[in-house]
Protein backbone atom coordinates (compact mmCIF):
# COMPACT_ATOMS: atom_id res chain seq x y z
CA UNK A 1 0.00 0.00 0.00
CA UNK A 2 1.68 3.23 -0.71
CA UNK A 3 1.33 6.06 1.60
CA UNK A 4 0.81 9.67 1.59
CA UNK A 5 3.58 11.94 0.78
CA UNK A 6 4.61 15.48 2.05
CA UNK A 7 5.45 17.55 -0.63
CA UNK A 8 8.02 20.65 -0.78
CA UNK A 9 5.01 23.06 0.29
CA UNK A 10 4.30 21.24 3.59
CA UNK A 11 1.29 19.68 2.83
CA UNK A 12 0.15 16.06 2.10
CA UNK A 13 -0.18 14.05 -1.56
CA UNK A 14 -3.28 12.39 -0.80
CA UNK A 15 -2.60 8.54 -1.46
CA UNK A 16 -4.44 7.32 -4.25
CA UNK A 17 -7.88 6.17 -3.22
CA UNK A 18 -8.49 3.65 -5.11
CA UNK A 19 -5.27 1.21 -3.91
CA UNK A 20 -7.17 1.86 -0.17
CA UNK A 21 -9.80 -0.94 -1.30
CA UNK A 22 -12.53 -1.70 0.66
CA UNK A 23 -12.37 0.16 3.91
CA UNK A 24 -14.37 -0.35 7.65
CA UNK A 25 -14.95 2.42 9.72
CA UNK A 26 -15.18 0.95 12.98
CA UNK A 27 -17.41 3.62 15.17
CA UNK A 28 -19.88 2.81 18.03
CA UNK A 29 -18.72 0.03 20.07
CA UNK A 30 -19.74 -0.57 23.80
CA UNK A 31 -17.63 1.92 25.47
CA UNK A 32 -19.05 4.58 27.53
CA UNK A 33 -17.76 6.66 24.66
CA UNK A 34 -20.07 5.04 22.17
CA UNK A 35 -22.12 8.56 21.29
CA UNK A 36 -19.15 10.55 20.41
CA UNK A 37 -17.65 7.67 19.07
CA UNK A 38 -20.66 7.41 16.37
CA UNK A 39 -20.07 11.33 16.00
CA UNK A 40 -16.46 10.54 14.81
CA UNK A 41 -16.90 7.72 12.60
CA UNK A 42 -19.72 9.39 10.91
CA UNK A 43 -17.42 12.37 10.23
CA UNK A 44 -14.50 10.30 9.06
CA UNK A 45 -16.92 8.19 7.01
CA UNK A 46 -18.20 10.90 5.08
CA UNK A 47 -14.37 12.17 4.54
CA UNK A 48 -13.92 9.18 3.12
CA UNK A 49 -17.00 8.95 0.45
CA UNK A 50 -16.17 12.62 -0.24
CA UNK A 51 -12.72 11.62 -1.31
CA UNK A 52 -13.94 8.52 -3.70
CA UNK A 53 -13.11 6.21 -1.04
CA UNK A 54 -14.70 2.74 -0.96
CA UNK A 55 -15.68 3.05 2.84
CA UNK A 56 -18.71 1.19 5.01
CA UNK A 57 -20.00 1.81 8.38
CA UNK A 58 -19.26 -0.65 10.79
CA UNK A 59 -20.20 -1.24 14.23
CA UNK A 60 -18.71 -3.71 16.27
CA UNK A 61 -21.45 -3.60 18.79
CA UNK A 62 -23.91 -5.05 16.30
CA UNK A 63 -21.24 -6.97 14.12
CA UNK A 64 -18.86 -9.66 14.32
CA UNK A 65 -15.47 -8.61 13.83
CA UNK A 66 -14.75 -11.78 11.48
CA UNK A 67 -17.49 -10.32 9.05
CA UNK A 68 -14.60 -7.67 8.09
CA UNK A 69 -12.86 -10.76 6.60
CA UNK A 70 -15.57 -12.47 5.21
CA UNK A 71 -17.10 -9.57 3.05
CA UNK A 72 -13.12 -8.76 1.71
CA UNK A 73 -12.38 -5.68 3.96
CA UNK A 74 -9.02 -4.26 3.10
CA UNK A 75 -8.06 -1.86 5.75
CA UNK A 76 -9.90 -0.58 9.25
CA UNK A 77 -9.92 2.75 10.40
CA UNK A 78 -10.11 2.75 13.96
CA UNK A 79 -12.93 5.33 15.04
CA UNK A 80 -13.70 3.65 18.24
CA UNK A 81 -12.97 5.22 21.67
CA UNK A 82 -12.86 4.23 24.96
CA UNK A 83 -13.31 0.56 26.02
CA UNK A 84 -13.00 -2.27 23.49
CA UNK A 85 -12.09 0.45 21.05
CA UNK A 86 -8.74 2.10 21.76
CA UNK A 87 -7.46 -0.12 24.87
CA UNK A 88 -5.94 -3.00 22.74
CA UNK A 89 -8.33 -4.98 22.19
CA UNK A 90 -9.70 -4.26 18.74
CA UNK A 91 -6.47 -4.04 17.38
CA UNK A 92 -5.38 -7.53 18.98
CA UNK A 93 -8.20 -9.27 17.27
CA UNK A 94 -7.92 -7.25 13.64
CA UNK A 95 -4.01 -8.61 13.87
CA UNK A 96 -5.54 -12.09 14.32
CA UNK A 97 -7.52 -11.36 11.16
CA UNK A 98 -5.05 -9.75 9.30
CA UNK A 99 -7.14 -6.71 8.45
CA UNK A 100 -4.43 -3.88 8.76
CA UNK A 101 -5.94 -0.85 11.10
CA UNK A 102 -5.38 2.13 11.58
CA UNK A 103 -3.47 3.98 15.09
CA UNK A 104 -1.51 2.54 17.57
CA UNK A 105 -0.65 -1.31 18.44
CA UNK A 106 -2.53 -3.78 21.52
CA UNK A 107 0.60 -2.80 23.75
CA UNK A 108 0.06 1.17 23.14
CA UNK A 109 -2.85 1.23 23.02
CA UNK A 110 -3.27 -0.42 26.54
CA UNK A 111 -1.31 2.13 27.75
CA UNK A 112 -2.86 4.99 26.38
CA UNK A 113 -5.83 3.92 28.08
CA UNK A 114 -4.69 2.91 31.37
CA UNK A 115 -3.92 6.66 33.13
CA UNK A 116 -1.54 4.84 36.11
CA UNK A 117 0.48 2.81 33.57
CA UNK A 118 1.29 5.48 31.28
CA UNK A 119 2.45 7.30 34.22
CA UNK A 120 4.56 5.18 35.39
CA UNK A 121 6.48 4.59 31.98
CA UNK A 122 6.59 8.02 31.82
CA UNK A 123 7.90 8.72 34.96
CA UNK A 124 10.59 5.93 34.21
CA UNK A 125 11.67 7.67 30.69
CA UNK A 126 12.03 11.10 33.30
CA UNK A 127 9.47 12.74 31.88
CA UNK A 128 6.84 15.32 33.88
CA UNK A 129 3.62 13.78 35.31
CA UNK A 130 1.63 15.50 38.13
CA UNK A 131 2.19 13.52 41.53
CA UNK A 132 -0.51 11.10 41.70
CA UNK A 133 -1.73 8.33 44.08
CA UNK A 134 -3.78 5.27 43.48
CA UNK A 135 -6.59 4.94 45.73
CA UNK A 136 -9.62 2.57 46.81
CA UNK A 137 -12.58 2.67 49.72
CA UNK A 138 -10.43 2.35 52.59
CA UNK A 139 -7.82 5.49 51.74
CA UNK A 140 -7.33 7.87 54.50
CA UNK A 141 -9.04 11.18 52.73
CA UNK A 142 -7.25 13.34 55.35
CA UNK A 143 -3.60 11.74 54.48
CA UNK A 144 -4.42 11.86 50.13
CA UNK A 145 -5.15 15.40 50.63
CA UNK A 146 -1.92 16.18 52.66
CA UNK A 147 0.10 14.74 50.02
CA UNK A 148 -1.38 16.28 47.23
CA UNK A 149 -3.28 19.11 48.23
CA UNK A 150 -6.33 20.57 47.35
CA UNK A 151 -8.03 20.68 45.03
CA UNK A 152 -7.33 17.61 43.11
CA UNK A 153 -8.53 15.43 40.90
CA UNK A 154 -10.09 11.76 41.08
CA UNK A 155 -10.73 9.85 37.74
CA UNK A 156 -10.87 6.25 36.88
CA UNK A 157 -7.82 4.84 35.47
CA UNK A 158 -8.96 3.23 32.13
CA UNK A 159 -11.78 5.92 30.54
CA UNK A 160 -11.37 8.74 28.50
CA UNK A 161 -13.26 11.89 27.67
CA UNK A 162 -13.30 12.86 31.01
CA UNK A 163 -15.89 10.19 32.23
CA UNK A 164 -16.10 9.74 35.93
CA UNK A 165 -14.19 12.31 36.61
CA UNK A 166 -14.30 14.89 39.66
CA UNK A 167 -12.57 17.56 41.23
CA UNK A 168 -12.13 17.76 44.59
CA UNK A 169 -12.34 20.99 46.85
CA UNK A 170 -12.46 19.61 50.34
CA UNK A 171 -11.40 16.39 51.98
CA UNK A 172 -15.54 15.87 52.56
CA UNK A 173 -15.66 15.39 49.02
CA UNK A 174 -12.88 12.82 48.51
CA UNK A 175 -15.09 10.02 49.31
CA UNK A 176 -18.06 10.55 47.23
CA UNK A 177 -15.81 11.60 43.94
CA UNK A 178 -13.65 8.08 44.71
CA UNK A 179 -17.50 6.17 44.61
CA UNK A 180 -17.86 8.39 40.98
CA UNK A 181 -14.59 7.13 39.59
CA UNK A 182 -15.01 3.37 40.96
CA UNK A 183 -18.49 3.30 38.87
CA UNK A 184 -16.02 3.23 35.69
CA UNK A 185 -13.28 1.16 36.55
CA UNK A 186 -11.63 -0.72 39.70
CA UNK A 187 -8.79 1.42 39.47
CA UNK A 188 -8.95 5.09 40.80
CA UNK A 189 -6.52 7.80 40.46
CA UNK A 190 -6.42 10.80 42.92
CA UNK A 191 -4.25 13.39 41.07
CA UNK A 192 -2.46 16.96 42.26
CA UNK A 193 -3.96 20.42 40.54
CA UNK A 194 -2.04 22.07 38.13
CA UNK A 195 -3.49 25.26 37.60
CA UNK A 196 -1.37 26.65 34.64
CA UNK A 197 -3.43 26.00 31.89
CA UNK A 198 -4.44 23.20 30.12
CA UNK A 199 -2.75 21.98 26.30
CA UNK A 200 -2.75 18.84 23.83
CA UNK A 201 -0.31 18.31 21.14
CA UNK A 202 -2.04 16.38 18.06
CA UNK A 203 0.90 13.95 16.61
CA UNK A 204 0.47 12.90 12.99
CA UNK A 205 3.13 10.58 11.84
CA UNK A 206 6.36 11.64 13.26
CA UNK A 207 5.31 15.40 13.46
CA UNK A 208 3.58 17.50 16.58
CA UNK A 209 0.82 19.47 15.04
CA UNK A 210 0.30 23.06 16.72
CA UNK A 211 -0.45 23.43 20.05
CA UNK A 212 -3.89 24.22 21.42
CA UNK A 213 -4.74 25.92 24.15
CA UNK A 214 -8.24 24.75 26.06
CA UNK A 215 -9.73 26.86 28.34
CA UNK A 216 -13.04 25.80 29.45
CA UNK A 217 -16.06 27.85 30.38
CA UNK A 218 -16.37 25.94 33.70
CA UNK A 219 -14.27 24.88 35.81
CA UNK A 220 -12.46 21.96 33.91
CA UNK A 221 -11.98 20.62 30.94
CA UNK A 222 -14.81 18.10 31.68
CA UNK A 223 -17.68 15.81 29.16
CA UNK A 224 -19.46 18.77 28.83
CA UNK A 225 -16.97 21.22 27.62
CA UNK A 226 -15.66 18.87 25.35
CA UNK A 227 -18.76 17.83 23.04
CA UNK A 228 -22.08 19.20 24.60
CA UNK A 229 -20.90 23.54 25.09
CA UNK A 230 -20.16 25.62 22.76
CA UNK A 231 -18.67 28.04 24.87
CA UNK A 232 -15.39 26.15 25.32
CA UNK A 233 -11.87 28.36 23.88
CA UNK A 234 -9.83 26.54 21.62
CA UNK A 235 -6.55 28.46 21.55
CA UNK A 236 -4.34 28.29 18.09
CA UNK A 237 -1.42 29.78 18.02
CA UNK A 238 -1.71 28.75 21.63
CA UNK A 239 -0.08 32.01 22.75
CA UNK A 240 3.22 30.10 24.11
CA UNK A 241 6.59 31.81 22.60
CA UNK A 242 8.47 29.69 20.66
CA UNK A 243 10.79 28.02 22.61
CA UNK A 244 7.84 26.61 24.88
CA UNK A 245 5.62 25.48 21.95
CA UNK A 246 8.64 23.53 20.71
CA UNK A 247 9.38 22.28 24.43
CA UNK A 248 5.84 20.97 24.42
CA UNK A 249 5.71 19.35 21.16
CA UNK A 250 9.05 17.42 21.87
CA UNK A 251 7.63 16.50 25.08
CA UNK A 252 4.36 15.07 23.09
CA UNK A 253 6.47 12.85 20.88
CA UNK A 254 8.97 11.42 23.51
CA UNK A 255 6.03 10.65 25.45
CA UNK A 256 4.09 8.87 22.40
CA UNK A 257 7.25 6.83 21.45
CA UNK A 258 7.44 5.87 24.77
CA UNK A 259 4.11 4.26 24.93
CA UNK A 260 5.22 2.61 21.37
CA UNK A 261 2.48 4.83 19.59
CA UNK A 262 1.84 4.76 16.02
CA UNK A 263 0.28 6.75 13.11
CA UNK A 264 -1.34 9.09 15.43
CA UNK A 265 -2.46 10.23 18.50
CA UNK A 266 -3.19 13.39 21.11
CA UNK A 267 -1.08 14.37 24.32
CA UNK A 268 -2.53 16.13 26.35
CA UNK A 269 -0.83 18.25 29.12
CA UNK A 270 -1.29 20.55 31.91
CA UNK A 271 1.10 23.82 32.48
CA UNK A 272 1.99 24.89 36.18
CA UNK A 273 1.95 28.67 37.28
CA UNK A 274 5.52 28.83 36.81
CA UNK A 275 5.17 27.04 33.30
CA UNK A 276 6.81 23.45 33.79
CA UNK A 277 4.18 21.31 31.62
CA UNK A 278 3.38 17.89 32.65
CA UNK A 279 2.13 15.07 30.62
CA UNK A 280 -1.25 14.23 31.24
CA UNK A 281 -2.17 11.37 29.55
CA UNK A 282 -2.12 9.88 25.75
CA UNK A 283 -4.99 9.50 23.30
CA UNK A 284 -4.21 7.28 20.95
CA UNK A 285 -7.70 7.01 18.94
CA UNK A 286 -8.60 10.65 19.01
CA UNK A 287 -12.24 11.93 18.35
CA UNK A 288 -12.72 13.11 14.87
CA UNK A 289 -15.91 15.36 16.10
CA UNK A 290 -16.63 18.96 15.15
CA UNK A 291 -15.13 19.98 18.65
CA UNK A 292 -12.37 17.71 18.26
CA UNK A 293 -8.81 18.99 18.79
CA UNK A 294 -6.47 16.72 16.42
CA UNK A 295 -8.45 18.19 12.78
CA UNK A 296 -8.50 21.76 14.59
CA UNK A 297 -4.80 21.25 14.88
CA UNK A 298 -4.57 20.08 11.24
CA UNK A 299 -6.40 22.47 10.06
CA UNK A 300 -3.50 25.28 11.23
CA UNK A 301 -0.74 23.17 9.84
CA UNK A 302 -2.87 23.61 6.49
CA UNK A 303 -4.11 20.00 6.48
CA UNK A 304 -8.13 19.35 5.47
CA UNK A 305 -9.89 17.13 7.11
CA UNK A 306 -10.33 15.28 3.87
CA UNK A 307 -6.51 14.97 4.45
CA UNK A 308 -6.30 14.17 7.62
CA UNK A 309 -8.20 11.21 7.02
CA UNK A 310 -6.93 9.91 4.24
CA UNK A 311 -2.96 10.32 6.03
CA UNK A 312 -4.08 8.61 9.07
CA UNK A 313 -5.42 5.46 6.52
CA UNK A 314 -2.74 5.84 4.46
CA UNK A 315 -0.50 4.32 7.31
CA UNK A 316 -2.85 1.64 8.53
CA UNK A 317 -0.97 -1.66 9.70
CA UNK A 318 -1.20 -5.07 11.14
CA UNK A 319 1.21 -5.58 14.20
Amino acid sequence: MSKNEMNDTGSYQLTATGSLGKVAVLFGGRSAEREVSLKSGAAVLAALLRSGVDAHAFDPATRNLQALVDEGFDHAFIALHGRFGEDGTVQGALELLGVPYTGSGVMASALGMDKWRSKLVWQAGGLPVPEFLIINEKSDSAEVVEKLGLPLFVKPANEGSSVGISKVKTVDDLSAAYQSAAKHDKLVIAERFIGGGEYTVAILGDQALPVIKIEPANEFYDFEAKYLRDDTRYLCPSGLDVGRETQMQHLALRAFALIGGLGWGRVDFLMSEDGQPYVLEANTSPGMTDHSLVPMAARVAGICFEELVLKVLGMAHVG
